[in-house]
């Protein structure tokens, strides 16, 4: 576990981390905060002879400042500076390009590294240099000064336009031209582009499409499709606008493009469902290619049940084949062959049922949680309260389940099970039950906080590594 206080000098509100993103490598971590800062680490125990059983270990690379707080005057509406997403681009001549964006604008970052370039090696004796750079010179006397036949001065035919330099007796041995050196570098941020002015409500995902040339932007009614290179246009796909606002009953929470086909993406609903769309049948996606949903057990309606079952986030997994959503109470995981349900369910927040009202009371229960999956597939993760996170395994036949917090002691909040190291899918559901019963009381029977939360994580592609952000803190967990 590796633990990266994240520059404690803002302050607590500002210096939140909002955002946290692994490149396809896993050689880069980039984080985002409320201050609209983005800061990166870069992995450094692959570039070093460490052995090979020690665990991931990322420096502090660089940071920028991503947005600024505005102000649109045509809507009165404030414009916050905090980083919702990022995602990583395509490398390119050892150029690191990135994806950023608030609540209405994104932009396109390069971050490369820059030789800082100095002058070395000049004439003038730095020791005697005065004034401007010039050296002193003794010519500056009360001595009067001899004057040519024409009326010129011998001083101008010694010295250099000013008058308080001159050339020593017998000239220069040499003359030296300066010499530009480059020894230093320095990493630079600079912005590509900005794409701007194509969403009136609050963006919340951005996705890379596998070509490597468009993406896509979400906001609560429209998915605009962007090319990287064009930032004064974008194409709208989905628009689930009604005509009469009135008659609106779902907004969108999530968009992902498919990992590997161009032409396929995925986005979430606030009433728990998750549409399919083939770029291929329509220049605008209101029909779906699928549509994943699981029906509601009768009988089970309450006030709560439609606020529950909204998606926070959605992730496909690497190959594509499954897709990963969280809504406040689950994790479900879906096979995009099959549409009549999810292939697992996984329980993460069934302790809090009984707690429903006060959570609405408080705004917890719009909390949204993230979601992430190994690089294998075998694994799923997401937060919870109490700065908690859950693992889950879900190869077929697995019942690992793990609750760590994001602190200096992971461990300590989980029940101490000498017989059985890992609990079984089972024990937990019957912890879960014995939790409930017994307000204010999580998964492992601990008292829960809902104003420490773990919001934002995500799984290093190629290992068994999470990063976690806990408040203004991030965290790194190895196994």
């Amino acid at each position: 576990m590796l633990h990266v206080p994240y520059l404690p000098f803002l302050s607590p509100a500002v210096d939140i981390i909002s955002a946290i993103e692994f490149d396809k490598t896993g050689d880069h971590l980039a984080t985002g905060d409320r201050g609209g800062r983005v800061v990166l680490f870069e992995r450094t125990d692959t570039k070093m002879d460490y052995p090979i059983t020690r665990h991931p270990e990322f420096r502090y690379k660089t940071e920028f400042q991503s947005h600024e707080p505005e102000f649109d005057y045509l809507k009165s509406l404030e414009i916050e500076e905090k980083i919702n997403k990022i995602r990583w681009c395509q490398t390119a001549n050892g150029a690191l390009f990135l994806l950023s964006t608030n609540d209405k604008t994104i932009k396109f970052w390069k971050v490369q590294e820059k030789k800082v370039k100095k002058i070395s090696e000049m004439n003038v004796d730095p020791s005697k240099a005065v004034g401007n750079g010039s050296v002193a010179s003794s010519s500056n006397s009360s001595a009067p000064k001899p004057y040519l036949a024409n009326g010129g001065c011998t001083d101008r035919l010694n010295n250099s336009p000013g008058n308080d330099f001159s050339i020593p007796a017998g000239g220069f041995p040499s003359l030296r031209l300066p010499v530009v050196t480059s020894a230093e570098t320095s990493l630079v941020a600079r912005c590509r582009r900005v794409y701007a002015h194509a969403h009136d409500y609050h963006i919340n995902s951005i996705s890379n499409n596998s070509d490597g040339e468009t993406f896509i932007s979400a906001d609560d009614l429209r998915i605009n499709l962007w090319n990287l290179e064009i930032s004064n246009q974008s194409f709208n796909i989905v628009d689930v606008k009604p005509a009469n606002m009135e008659d609106l009953t779902e907004v969108i929470t999530s968009a992902e493009f498919h990992p590997n086909q161009c032409n396929m993406l995925a986005y979430s609903s606030s009433k728990g469902s998750i549409r399919l769309i083939d770029l291929r049948q329509s220049a605008l996606c209101d029909s779906h290619a699928k549509l994943f949903e699981e029906q509601e057990a009768p009988g089970s309606r309450s006030f709560f049940t439609e606020i529950i079952a909204s998606i926070s986030d959605i992730k496909f997994a690497k190959d594509g084949r499954y897709l990963l959503s969280r809504d406040y109470m689950t994790l479900k995981l879906w096979d995009i062959n099959m549409d009549s349900g999810p292939v697992s369910t996984f329980q993460v927040h069934e302790y809090l049922r009984p707690k429903l009202c006060d959570l609405y009371e408080n705004d917890s229960i719009f909390d949204k949680f993230e979601c992430c999956l190994s690089g294998d597939g075998s694994r799923v993760a997401t937060g919870s309260y109490s700065n908690l996170f859950r693992v889950f395994g879900c190869s077929p036949g697995s019942t690992e389940t793990t609750t760590l917090e994001a602190s200096k002691n992971p461990m300590r909040r989980q029940v101490q099970t000498p017989s059985r190291p890992s609990r079984s899918l089972t024990t937990l559901t019957r912890v879960v039950r014995r939790g409930a019963e017994s307000p204010g009381v999580d998964a492992n029977g601990n008292s829960f906080d809902s104003a420490t939360k773990l919001l934002h994580l995500a799984w290093h592609p190629t290992e068994n590594s999470i990063a976690c952000a806990a408040a203004n803190s991030l965290y790194m967990y190895y196994a």
